[in-house]
């Protein structure tokens, strides 16, 4: 029987699965059925899904830092999809299927836990860091590559690829001795954008140079044990809490803020702060 017919079969008699994995997948199957699933699941490739796919991780994580549990499961929710359809087109196409993807994932953490699974022991935090990166480079070298800095993904966020990319120059000592060198490498870095600027260097050559201070600030931020991109989303949450309070301050105010002179924005700005600091 051909794959997809099987396919079919399969869902009919397990639409109403109790197992909730099963469900999924039989529901996927439908969706994908090329006379009774839907036009627009069935017009997808790997390749147009991955949007959607790096769109469901940042809701996730957006979920999570809101701390509602409802939410937090609608969003992984949405993201097991993702692997679920991702896992179909696999089928489909005679590549791979959940299954292989669970017993994938399955064999690797079995692997590198073997002070977990097996009778390994670690002295410390730092011994088993190393014995995790010494495994993970052993899978590396399995599948022909050997560099440093492979399957690195580029469309990772910038800060956390940054960040992966200087963990990675780590492992073969190529680092900073600790955070207040890398300060001082950063206060340096930002010189040399205040002088380009200055000199009316070009666009190209000032962005360069604030890209090199971003690069050495999330180097400075590992050393302080900060996960880069995780702090700069917290930012990005406050700001924009301490921007709508603002507005909606000022429209209790009968103002607009958007008409409003750069000295009353701040005068509203540090009235939001100390309403903050006086709820804590």
């Amino acid at each position: 029987m051909p794959r997809v017919m099987r396919s079919l079969y399969n869902f009919v008699m397990t639409l109403d699965d109790p197992d909730p994995i099963r469900r999924l997948r039989a529901i996927m199957a439908r969706l994908r059925d090329p006379v009774a699933g839907c036009p627009w699941d069935r017009a997808q490739t790997p390749e147009t899904i991955v949007p959607y796919t790096l769109e469901e991780a940042y809701e996730v994580g957006e979920a999570i830092a809101a701390g509602d549990t409802g939410v937090i499961r609608g969003e992984l929710g949405d993201l097991l999809f993702q692997v679920v359809f991702q896992a179909r087109l696999a089928e489909e196409a005679g590549q791979f299927d959940f299954d292989d993807v669970a017993r994938a994932i399955g064999d690797k953490l079995w692997r590198r836990h073997p002070h977990v699974f097996g009778a390994a022991e670690f002295a410390d935090d730092h011994e088993r860091e190393a014995a995790w990166e010494s495994a993970k480079a052993e899978e590396r070298r399995e599948r022909e590559r050997h560099g440093a800095m492979d399957d690195i993904p580029l469309a990772m966020p910038a800060l956390a690829r940054a960040a992966k990319l200087q963990r990675r120059a780590r492992r073969v000592g190529f680092d900073w001795d600790g955070a207040a060198a890398v300060l001082a490498k950063l206060r340096e870095e930002i010189e040399e954008v205040q002088v380009e600027h200055e000199q009316g260097g070009s666009p190209e050559r000032l962005t360069d140079e604030v890209g090199d201070v971003l690069f050495t600030v999330v180097n400075w931020a590992r050393h302080l044990g900060v996960e880069p991109e995780a702090a700069l989303r917290g930012s990005n949450r406050k700001f924009e809490r301490r921007f709508r309070a603002m507005e909606r301050l000022a429209a209790a105010r009968g103002q607009d803020v958007a008409q409003l002179e750069l000295e009353a924005l701040d005068g509203l700005w540090n009235e939001v702060k100390a309403a903050e600091a006086g709820q804590r």
